[in-house]
């Protein structure tokens, strides 16, 4: 099977190819400058104690963190949006590995600061077996150390691309997590971190399966 890394970075080669120049230009300044910005460094990591959240679900359900770590460990991950075909990609896989991740008594949610209704249709659209969280205002990436401000260039090559996030972030458009997932044990306690500032790579499921064996 091919990583989920492997076909991310297949997907951006084939994607750049069909992006204005100018807009690659504001992508990849923007994408740098966040970089610089020691942000993923910030973030939490290994040892910290997960934050606690109650949130709805794409079915209109609240999902507390405290009420999922009473049945084990739970696999945390952060995501951008329906809107962005990374994302669309990294859910994809999770929901292919979804099964080894249960299997091991272990719950798997995803946040996005987009509204419910944009999270059920991600949800139908890839049948999603797991809980798909709303952050609206991304309370709880902020706590997390996610959180950052879209740079003027950039939010308007994105409003030019239609993503709309005006709407599907509920007024908040500007703000959104930067990609990552967290193995926290039944304690709360987070026990593999893989946070980056780059979109187009994400967690390999395959580490993140080895980090829940690795628990115990």
């Amino acid at each position: 099977m091919t990583s989920l890394n492997a076909e991310l970075r297949a997907f951006y080669e084939a994607r750049q190819q069909q992006i204005p120049a100018e807009v690659r230009q504001v992508m990849q300044r923007a994408g740098q400058e966040l970089a610089d910005s020691g942000q993923a460094e910030r973030a939490l990591t290994v040892g910290d104690r997960a934050p606690r959240f109650r949130l709805p679900s794409a079915t209109g359900q609240t999902v507390a963190l405290d009420d999922l770590l009473a049945d084990g460990p739970v696999v945390l991950t952060f995501y951008r949006g329906a809107w962005c075909p990374y994302c669309n990609i990294a859910l994809r896989g999770l929901q292919q590995h979804h099964t080894d991740i249960t299997a091991r008594d272990v719950r798997l949610v995803a946040v996005s600061p987009q509204i419910p209704d944009e999270s059920l249709t991600l949800t139908e659209k890839h049948s999603l077996a797991f809980d798909v969280l709303s952050d609206i205002g991304s309370d709880t990436a902020k706590q997390y150390g996610l959180a950052f401000d879209l740079p003027d260039d950039l939010a308007a090559v994105y409003d030019k691309l239609g993503f709309d996030l005006q709407h599907v972030n509920d007024g908040h458009p500007r703000t959104l997590p930067l990609p990552a997932t967290y193995v926290i044990d039944r304690d709360g306690v987070i026990r593999w971190a893989f946070v980056n500032t780059d979109y187009t790579i994400r967690a390999e499921p395959a580490d993140i399966i080895a980090a829940l064996d690795a628990l115990g």
